[in-house]
């Protein structure tokens, strides 16, 4: 599972301005003013061959004891909690003030694993810099500039050393990891019990009962699987317990240490944006996907064509994954899913040899070739794979920088029918040959 790294500072000491670094995005919002950041923020980040995931937190005021102070506070509790490793942000031009001190303080008694980190310090003398926030005795300071990058692949390596590597043949060895997903109270404890054949998950009629994720190995007609039944993720304005926002941050680790995912829905209810949001997370990570409509003998035939018509209309880019309705707590369809289970994970965990890539790609190019950009007309040579789960193609040729999203969903569809790729999301990524001429 990717170890999870929490940004802890006071107010305006370039957490989010890290968070941006760390994820190479512009998610967090940042700006010359304390306190921008109140909700904490989560993205993915990977250095080499490392995965990690990062949650960007409001200025931390510990003492804090009403107001939107004490709910960024709240808010940073659950982070320091939840994290693996806590990365301690203070401001080197600012120097150690008395609210670092208490904050410091508070991350000591946290038992977790920390690394104070000195923040803007382009310029400086690093050992002058760092000198004054000895004296709050988390160990030796990390001097790094987040605006400007200087430090950042040093302090990530040291945040990562102590987390082992993922064996991913050790997880093909123990059969597939599947994570049920999806919002709160749609039956997902209730899914697996009925897998299991046994109440091993508390399933009650409240939301919110499931406040981590939990996994649970067992084994159907010989093959090993593990379930992974997590809290549900609910719209973000629904959410207002601490301890419950930072169980997404949870879920999305479910999400990411699986194989496949099962999205359940209520057909009991619309498909709501929340719903869409889940699925496209789940895309996003390219796991392999089946979904779940649970609750289906509860509706009457109405209601069922109007879900069937709600899942085309909202969730039209899932086409890929497999669709089963379900009563979780009848037991009926239930082994449907597992079967669609088992071919999404051989489909993502499928190898491909680069002739047969090569053939594919040939035959789509006879259907449609990619569009001119400018004089030249992109000229794909070879594909091979590049990783599974999700299966990556990594096409060869020349002048492939300028090849539209269009046709690459093109070429998405075209090796999936070809290899009957049901079940999984695909990905295809370019690698340009040199001009030898270019320089000359």
């Amino acid at each position: 599972m990717k170890p999870t790294l929490a940004l802890v500072g006071r107010p305006n000491v370039g957490k989010s301005t890290l968070f941006n670094r760390l994820t190479r995005t512009r998610d967090a919002l940042v700006a010359d003013m304390p306190g921008l950041t109140r909700d904490r923020h989560y993205g993915h980040g990977r250095v080499g061959d490392r995965p990690y995931l990062v949650v960007d937190t409001g200025g931390f005021e510990p003492r804090a004891k009403e107001g939107i102070l004490k709910e960024m506070a709240q808010q940073a509790e659950a982070a320091i909690a939840e994290s693996d490793m806590l990365l301690f942000i203070v401001d080197g031009r600012a120097g150690l003030t008395p609210q670092d001190e208490a904050i410091g303080e508070r991350l000591r008694k946290s038992g977790r694993p920390l690394l104070l980190v000195v923040n803007k310090a382009e310029g400086m003398n690093q050992a002058m810099v760092s000198a004054e926030f000895h004296q709050l005795g988390l160990g030796e300071p990390l001097v790094i500039s987040a605006a400007h990058g200087d430090g950042v692949r040093d302090l990530i390596e040291q945040a990562l050393a102590p987390f082992p590597e993922d064996d991913e043949d050790a997880d093909e060895t123990r059969g597939p990891k599947v994570a049920i997903v999806g919002r709160p109270n749609v039956g997902k404890s209730t899914f697996i019990n009925a897998m299991l054949g046994e109440e091993r998950v508390i399933a009650f009629d409240m939301p919110g009962t499931t406040r981590d994720a939990i996994e649970v190995p067992f084994e159907r007609n010989g093959r090993a699987y593990t379930l992974i039944d997590t809290a549900g993720l609910r719209r973000k304005g629904k959410v207002f317990e601490a301890v419950e926002k930072f169980s997404v941050i949870k879920t999305l680790q479910a999400i990411e240490a699986c194989n496949v995912v099962v999205l359940m829905l209520d057909a009991s209810q619309d498909i709501s944006d929340q719903d869409a949001h889940i699925a496209g997370f789940v895309v996003e990570s390219g796991r392999a996907l089946v979904i779940a409509v649970n609750k289906w003998d509860t509706v009457d035939g109405y209601r069922r064509e109007q879900i069937k018509l709600d899942i085309n209309r909202k969730l039209n880019f899932l086409g890929f994954a497999r669709l089963h309705f379900i009563s979780a707590l009848n037991g009926d369809g239930i082994g449907g899913v597992l079967t669609s289970v088992d071919k999404a994970y051989a489909a993502a965990m499928i190898k491909l040899t680069t002739p047969k890539l090569t053939r594919a790609l040939q035959n789509a190019l006879e259907k449609q070739a990619p569009p001119r950009h400018g004089l030249f007309r992109p000229k794909m040579r070879y594909a091979h794979q590049g990783g599974s789960n999700p299966p990556i193609i990594v096409i060869h040729g020349n002048a492939l920088d300028h090849i539209p999203e269009s046709y690459t969903r093109f070429l998405e569809r075209s090796f999936m029918d070809a290899f009957k790729l049901k079940g999984t999301p695909l990905r295809i990524l370019y690698k340009t040959s040199k001009n030898p001429f270019a320089e000359k």
